[in-house]
């Protein structure tokens, strides 16, 4: 059932579901060990500065799995206090029901406007006029992860872009080394097609097939690059069995595997297994190839509870999960970029460094969250999970896309 008729059918208030205003259960999708770790630095300040107590709703598996728990269960009159979600439209027509909390008053008073970098990713909380989350980090998605040990068992020098790794790859498996570690989820596969996608093609062709919804362009030489290099993936990851994208991630701190797609969330692994940037592994902003990044990302939403204390107890929320020093201490953790551009990041690795000095010039772009409706991606997400599945060749997979995005909204 779409979500617009679950909308009409559902009452537009909502009861208190939380017997106290100091316990506030928080549901996320953050389970694997390094994101776990990173949630504890929420948890802990929540607990710490505020009143109030933290209870944990962590929902196993990636956000494709918790997203329609977490949605179900405010339509169906169940809010838990909080709620995170990724930067872009997915919570408009919950906002436009009156389900999420206004936070345009506490955001006005603390000056957001003026600390969030860049200001899109408040301009993605806002829906006419008004502020409905609050972000909380900047997440991209077009990184090469590369594994030292894996390179020096094959007797080569690590990769500087995604051609060179292509290139290595016949080694590498002669090595015994899977080239490509990735997991067998339709999310990740949609992942690595879109970092191939910022990797491979001009910003122009960029902005014309994911802003303007040019099909002609979709069909065209441009990204017909990608699609062969999607098909170089494919091969490559022949021999990934696994279906997290930790352990995928796991694979190449092992030296199991070559290399990863994947966001910059895989730093955590990494920073988890104690594991040194420019040491152990090498990572590849924009595949090695484009100095670019999106903002993608997280943020809290407070769905609305009729209690005039669990409203303050989320406001107060809300306003330690921006605060600097809980920017710094989540953000390290969890290998994503502070929202606020007036934090001391001195104790950033080699790998935050990089985005950091991409964000400072600017080179940014939406992430597909921001540019399409969650149909839009899951049509495309469906094509990349039959695309990986198959042999589906490359100009069949590009004819489909481009009709996918002439009726993308």
């Amino acid at each position: 059932m779409k979500l617009t008729s679950m909308l009409m059918t559902t009452a537009l208030s909502v009861s208190a579901t939380i017997a106290q205003s100091a316990d506030l259960e928080v549901t996320h999708w953050w389970t694997s060990g390094g994101e776990a770790a990173a949630v504890t630095k929420f948890a802990d300040a929540v607990n710490d500065q505020t009143a109030h107590n933290w209870v944990d709703g962590a929902i196993a598996g990636s956000g494709t799995t918790a997203r329609p728990i977490i949605i179900s269960r405010i339509l169906g009159g169940d809010p838990m206090a909080a709620t995170q979600l990724t930067h872009g439209r997915q919570a408009e027509e919950l906002i436009e029901a009156g389900l999420m909390t206004d936070l345009t008053e506490l955001a006005e008073k603390e000056g957001w406007r003026d600390i969030v970098n860049p200001p899109s990713l408040l301009d993605s909380c806002t829906y006419e006029g008004r502020i409905y989350c609050v972000p909380v980090n900047i997440h991209s998605t077009q990184w090469l992860w590369l594994s030292h040990d894996a390179f020096d068992k094959a007797g080569m020098s690590v990769p500087q872009d995604w051609y060179e790794f292509v290139a290595a790859a016949p080694k590498l498996a002669e090595a015994g080394i899977v080239p490509l570690a990735m997991g067998q989820q339709g999310w990740q596969q949609r992942i690595a097609f879109g970092a191939l996608t910022v990797g491979l093609v001009d910003q122009d062709s960029w902005r014309k097939v994911s802003l303007e919804r040019n099909a002609e362009v979709a069909a065209g030489p441009q990204y017909a690059k990608v699609f062969d290099a999607v098909v170089d993936a494919r091969e490559l990851a022949r021999n990934s069995n696994v279906q997290d994208w930790n352990l995928a991630t796991n694979m190449v701190i092992t030296g199991k595997a070559g290399g990863q797609i994947m966001g910059d969330w895989a730093q955590g692994e990494f920073t988890l297994a104690e594991q040194v940037a420019g040491q152990d592994y090498t990572c590849l902003p924009g595949m090695g190839l484009n100095q670019i990044i999106d903002t993608s990302g997280d943020a809290f939403y407070f769905p609305v509870i009729e209690d005039a204390e669990v409203k303050q107890a989320q406001m107060d929320m809300a306003s330690v999960l921006i605060s600097k020093e809980v920017q710094v201490a989540f953000n390290l953790t969890k290998g994503s970029l502070p929202v606020r551009g007036d934090v001391d990041l001195s104790a950033a690795n080699d790998c935050m460094k990089k985005g950091l000095a991409i964000l400072a010039d600017g080179n940014v772009l939406p992430s597909m969250d921001q540019a399409f409706s969650a149909d839009t991606q899951a049509q495309i997400q469906d094509l990349m999970a039959e695309f990986w599945a198959s042999d589906m060749a490359a100009a069949d997979a590009q004819a489909r896309y481009a009709e996918i995005i002439a009726d993308a909204d």
